[in-house]
């Protein structure tokens, strides 16, 4: 599977080339046999190897950060299996919210309810 295909592409560029602002992830990544997950908002312009976004290993701790999509691609898992894209995503908030949720619940979660209640304590 092609992790970041070229219709989404621009918007990851464009996305990376404002990097003050708090962009809606466009891609979610996930390690099929695993607890690691990535939410992808950006690609770095002038490296688009480095892609920024809130990347969880599956140890309790998800974080803001860069990955490098040569090592997602490189990552083989039991039985051939890869990294993956998750085709149902919609990213609906800034990355900010998603990131106090995974704080909130150890791991990323993309559950409404969750996201919904850091939205409300925000407006609070």
């Amino acid at each position: 599977m092609i992790l970041i295909p070229d219709d989404l592409r621009p918007k990851l560029l464009a996305n990376g080339g404002d990097p003050d602002s708090d962009h809606v992830p466009v891609i979610k990544l996930f390690d099929p046999v695993g607890a690691a997950t990535w939410l992808i908002s950006s690609m770095e312009p002038s490296e688009p190897d480095i892609l920024f976004g809130l990347c969880d290993l599956g140890m309790g701790f998800p974080e803001l950060g860069t990955v490098s999509l040569a090592e997602l691609e490189s990552i083989r898992r039991p039985f051939g299996l890869r990294i993956e894209r998750d085709l149902c995503f919609e990213g609906k908030y800034p990355l900010s919210v998603y990131a106090e949720a995974a704080t909130y619940a150890g791991a990323i979660t993309t559950s409404n309810s969750a996201l919904d209640e850091v939205v409300a304590q925000r407006r609070s």
